[in-house]
C-alpha cells in the first residue's frame, strides 16, 4: 500500500485497446517458446504478468464504475466493449498457458513458482478455448443485462420511489403493518419481472450447457466445477456435506423459527416476519453513514495495528461505496486493482443491521488482500473462492466485541447475527442443490425449475415455506430470482455455506482464546492462494466441513452461546 495512492474518483479512465493487448500477449507467448534457458522463461513469465494486471486494473475500474451507475452510456458501452472482447483475449492467454505448460524449463519454473500454478494452468485450459468464444461472449451480455434490468427496478411504496435495497428498512420494520405493506408491494412488483427473469435465466442455462458439451464434458456441472478451480474437492463431496446440513442445521433452523415466534409475540410467522427477530424491531446500528464509519475505525484501531492502519487507507483514499442509490447495481463485493495495489468495497447501505455487516464482511475481504499483497505470484494473491469467504465471515466474528460501538443493545445484535448467520446454512445449500438440478436438466421449462427449488426449500427451510402462503412470488417457487450469484456465478454458493461453517470454528477459538484465533486467520489472510481449500485448512489446524461430524460438532456450541445472550430478555 502506498500513501501517495491518488483518490478513487482521481484515477484515469480507459479502456484498453485489445487488439493491441492480444498481440502483446502473442509476442510474449512466442518469446516464452523461443527462450533459451529457465531464466529467460522466468523473466517472460513475469512480463506476462506485468502486461495482464494493467490490463486487469483497467478492465477491473470499468466494472466498479458500471456497477456504480449502470444507466451511465460511457460505462455500458465500457463495460460491452469489455464483454465482447475478453473471450477473444482468454483464447490468447490460453496459448500463453499452454506454452507455459509445454516449456522445456517448467521442471524449474514450477520448483520457483509453485506447483499449483500448473494446476491452474490445466484448469484453465478444460475451462475455455477458442470453441466457445461466441458461447462466453453471449453468457457475458445476458449476466450484464441481468445486473442493469435488477438495477432498474423502481418500487413505489408510500409516494415515494426504492430500489431493491432501498426497500429492506421497510422490510424488516418494527411496524408489522409497515412490513406487511412492505411485502404487498415488493412481492406483487416482482410479479411482474418474472418473466423477463426466468427468460434470461433460460438462455444462460442454455448458453452454458451449450458451452459445457462443445468442450466435451457431460453437463455444465463437471464444468463449473473446473471453472470455480475446485482441486480438492467433488460433487459427492458437496452432496455428503448438503446432507450433514439438512441432519444437523434443518432441525437447529426449524426451533430457532419457534424461539422467533416467541419473540415477535406472533402465532404463525408471515413472509414478512422471516426477517425480523423483535417486536419493536431489529437492532439498528446508529449514525450516518459517515458515522458508522467512524465507528468501525474505533473498532479497527482497536482490533490489531494492522486492521487500524488499512481501515483508515481505505477510507482516506475514497475506496468504499457504501449506500444504495437509483441504478447502482445491487448487493455487495470487494474487487483488487492489482496496479493500484488496493481493493475497494462496493455495498448498498439502508439503515439496517446489514449495514454494519458489510464493514465487517466486505472489509475481511479486503483485509485478507492487504495482508497477501507481498505474494510474488499473482495468481497466488487470493485464494479460491470458499476460502476467501472465510477471511469475510471470520472477521464478523472478530468484530463481535466491538457491538457496542454500534448499537444500543449489541447482545441484540449478536443474537440476530448468529442466528441468522446458523440459519443461513440451509438456504445456502438450497441454492447449490437447486444448481446443480438445474445444469443436469438443462432442458427443464421455467415452471420446471421453480418446482425444483420449492421442493428444495420444503428439504432444507421448511418453516420458511410455511410462512409464504399468500405471498404469490414465494409461494410459486420464485426466491431465486433474485440471487445474483445463480445469474452471474454458477456454483458460486456452496462457498458461503463452508466458509460460514470455518468461521463458526473461529468464533468458537477465539471465544476460548482470542490471541491464538486472530494469530490463526492472520496466518490464513497471509496465505493467500498458495494452496487449494483443504490444505490452507490443515495450515491453520482447522478440520475440513466435509469430514462427517465436523458440522455437528462446529454448530452445537453455538446453541448454548445463542441460549447465553438470554433473548427472553431483550
Amino acid at each position: 500500500m502506498t500513501k501517495t495512492l491518488a483518490k478513487f474518483e482521481d484515477w484515469p479512465f480507459r479502456v484498453p485497446n485489445f487488439q493491441e493487448v492480444g498481440r502483446k500477449v502473442d509476442e510474449i507467448t512466442d518469446l516464452l517458446k523461443a527462450a533459451p534457458d529457465y531464466k529467460t522463461a522466468l523473466t517472460i513469465y513475469k512480463k506476462m504478468n506485468k502486461l495482464m494486471d494493467k490490463v486487469m486494473d483497467d478492465c477491473t475500474h470499468i466494472q466498479v464504475l458500471y456497477s456504480l451507475e449502470t444507466h451511465n452510456e460511457k460505462y455500458v458501452k465500457a463495460n460491452l466493449k469489455m464483454d465482447e472482447e475478453m473471450p477473444s483475449l482468454s483464447v490468447k492467454i490460453n496459448d500463453f498457458n499452454k506454452a507455459m505448460l509445454a516449456s522445456p524449463f517448467r521442471p524449474e519454473l514450477e520448483k520457483k513458482l509453485g506447483s499449483l500454478l500448473f494446476t491452474m494452468y490445466e484448469y484453465s485450459l478444460k475451462a475455455f478455448d477458442e470453441r466457445v468464444v461466441e458461447e462466453a461472449q453471449e453468457e457475458n451480455r445476458l449476466v450484464s443485462l441481468y445486473s442493469q434490468t435488477t438495477a432498474g427496478f423502481r418500487i413505489k411504496f408510500r409516494g415515494e420511489e426504492y430500489n431493491m435495497s432501498q426497500m429492506g428498512k421497510f422490510l424488516t420494520s418494527s411496524d408489522r403493518e409497515t412490513r406487511r405493506e412492505a411485502s404487498e408491494v415488493y412481492y406483487s412488483y416482482l410479479d411482474t419481472k418474472i418473466d423477463i427473469l426466468e427468460d434470461i435465466y433460460d438462455k444462460l442455462v442454455k448458453v452454458r450447457d451449450k458451452m459445457a458439451k462443445k468442450l466435451g464434458y457431460k453437463n455444465y456441472v463437471e464444468l463449473g466445477y473446473i471453472k470455480m478451480n475446485r482441486f480438492d474437492y467433488t460433487p459427492e463431496m458437496v452432496r455428503n456435506y448438503r446432507e450433514q446440513i439438512h441432519d444437523v442445521v434443518t432441525p437447529i433452523s426449524e426451533k430457532l423459527s419457534r424461539e422467533q415466534k416467541k419473540l415477535l409475540g406472533v402465532t404463525n410467522l408471515k413472509v414478512y416476519d422471516l426477517s425480523s427477530w423483535f417486536q419493536k424491531g431489529n437492532p439498528v446500528p446508529k449514525g450516518t453513514t459517515e458515522e458508522k464509519v467512524e465507528l468501525a475505525q474505533k473498532m479497527y484501531d482497536e482490533l490489531s495495528p494492522d486492521t487500524s492502519y488499512f481501515f483508515r487507507f481505505m477510507n482516506e483514499h475514497h475506496l468504499m461505496f457504501l449506500d444504495a442509490k437509483p441504478g447502482k447495481q445491487g448487493g455487495g463485493y470487494m474487487t483488487y486493482f492489482p496496479v493500484h495495489g488496493c481493493p475497494i468495497i462496493f455495498s448498498n447501505f439502508n439503515g439496517t443491521s446489514g449495514d454494519v455487516d458489510v464493514l465487517t464482511h466486505e472489509f475481511g475481504h479486503s483485509f485478507q488482500a492487504y495482508m497477501a499483497r507481498k505474494i510474488k505470484v499473482p495468481e497466488y494473491r487470493m485464494p479460491t473462492m470458499e476460502s476467501c469467504e472465510i477471511d469475510s465471515m471470520s472477521m464478523e466474528f472478530f468484530a463481535e466485541p466491538y457491538m457496542g460501538l454500534f448499537f444500543d443493545k449489541p447482545d441484540e445484535y449478536r443474537y440476530t447475527h448468529l442466528a441468522d448467520a446458523i440459519r443461513f446454512l440451509p438456504y445456502g445449500v438450497t441454492v447449490d442443490e437447486f444448481q446443480h438440478w438445474v445444469y443436469e436438466h438443462p432442458e427443464a421449462s421455467p415452471a420446471e425449475r421453480d418446482a425444483a427449488w420449492h421442493e428444495l426449500e420444503e428439504k432444507y427451510t421448511p418453516y420458511k415455506v410455511k410462512a409464504y402462503k399468500g405471498c404469490h412470488y414465494m409461494e410459486t417457487g420464485h426466491r431465486w430470482l433474485t440471487q445474483s450469484h445463480i445469474f452471474a456465478s454458477p456454483f458460486y454458493y456452496i462457498d458461503y455455506t463452508l466458509a460460514q461453517v470455518v468461521a463458526f470454528m473461529f468464533f468458537n477459538l477465539d471465544r476460548k482464546n482470542h490471541e491464538r484465533a486472530w494469530k490463526k486467520y492472520i496466518k490464513l489472510c497471509k496465505l493467500g492462494g498458495q494452496y487449494p481449500f483443504l490444505t490452507l485448512l490443515k495450515k491453520i489446524g482447522f478440520k475440513s466441513p466435509f469430514e462427517d461430524g465436523v458440522v455437528k460438532k462446529t454448530i452445537k456450541p453455538l446453541v448454548k452461546v445463542l441460549k447465553d445472550y438470554h433473548p427472553e430478555n431483550f
